[in-house]
C-alpha cells in the first residue's frame, strides 16, 4: 500500500475539494451574499477560488471589503450555506472505497478543514462519511480557529500524535500544504479538487496525487 519511505499511521484530510466537491453550494452561497450588497456574478468558475481559504480573507482579497463588510457577508453567506449550499455538494468517486481501505488497514483518520465544525459535521453525515472519522476538524463559528494551521494543530492535539513524523495532511490547495508544513508534517497535494499542480508544489507538498485511489501510493 505503501511505496514511500515513511508509513503514515495519522491522516489529515480536508474536506471541499478532496473528500467531495463543493463546487455548486460554495458558490451559490457567495453569489447570494454578493448580492446583498449589490454585486452580481454569473461567472460561476471566478468563484471556485473561494473554495479552500478562509471566507472572510476571500471577501477581503477578492472583493476589497472592508472587515465590517466581511464580517457581513460571511453572515449572509451562512444564510444560505446552511439551509441549502451544503447539501448542494458531492462525494468523489472512489473516495468511500479509499476511505474504507484506510481504515481496514488500521490508521486513524481524521477531517481537518477551515469550514466551520458544525458544517463539516452535518456535511459528511448527510453523506454517510463520518462513520470513517475518528475526529472531525474545522473552523470555530466565532472563527476563533479559522486558519489552516491551527486546525491542522487543534487536530494533531486531539488526535494526541506522538509522533508528527506518522501524520499527513492530504489536501487541494496551498492553505493544506502549508498549514501542515506549520505543523511539522507532510501533505499530500490532490490535483482533482481545485489547486492545481503548481500551486501545490509551490507550497512544498511532499506527494501529488491525481485521483483519490492514487492517495494510496503515498500512505
Amino acid at each position: 500500500m505503501n511505496e514511500g519511505s515513511v508509513m503514515y499511521k495519522y491522516l489529515l484530510f480536508d474536506l471541499d475539494g478532496t473528500l467531495t466537491d463543493p463546487g455548486l453550494g460554495i458558490t451559490n452561497s457567495v453569489m447570494y451574499a454578493l448580492g446583498k450588497f449589490g454585486i452580481s456574478v454569473s461567472d460561476r468558475p471566478s468563484l471556485y477560488k473561494f473554495i479552500g481559504p478562509p471566507l472572510r480573507e476571500s471577501f477581503g482579497k477578492f472583493y476589497g471589503f472592508s472587515k465590517e463588510q466581511c464580517e457581513q457577508a460571511v453572515k449572509y453567506y451562512r444564510e444560505y450555506f446552511s439551509e441549502k449550499g451544503l447539501y448542494e455538494n458531492e462525494v468523489y468517486d472512489e473516495i468511500p472505497r479509499v476511505l474504507t481501505m484506510l481504515k481496514e488497514s488500521g490508521r486513524t483518520l481524521a477531517v481537518a478543514t477551515s469550514k466551520p465544525e458544525p458544517f463539516a459535521v452535518r456535511i459528511l453525515k448527510h453523506f454517510d462519511l463520518y462513520g470513517y472519522f475518528d475526529l472531525v476538524a474545522g473552523a470555530t463559528m466565532d472563527d476563533t480557529r479559522n486558519e489552516k494551521a491551527d486546525v491542522i494543530r487543534y487536530a494533531l492535539d486531539s488526535i494526541g500524535v506522538p509522533d508528527r513524523s506518522s501524520a499527513i495532511m492530504i489536501g487541494d490547495r496551498k492553505h493544506d500544504v502549508i498549514g501542515a508544513k506549520a505543523n511539522g508534517i507532510d501533505a499530500v497535494g490532490v490535483l482533482y479538487g481545485y489547486g492545481g499542480r503548481g500551486e501545490l508544489t509551490d507550497a512544498g507538498a511532499a506527494f501529488i496525487a491525481d485521483s483519490p485511489a492514487d492517495i494510496i501510493r503515498y500512505i
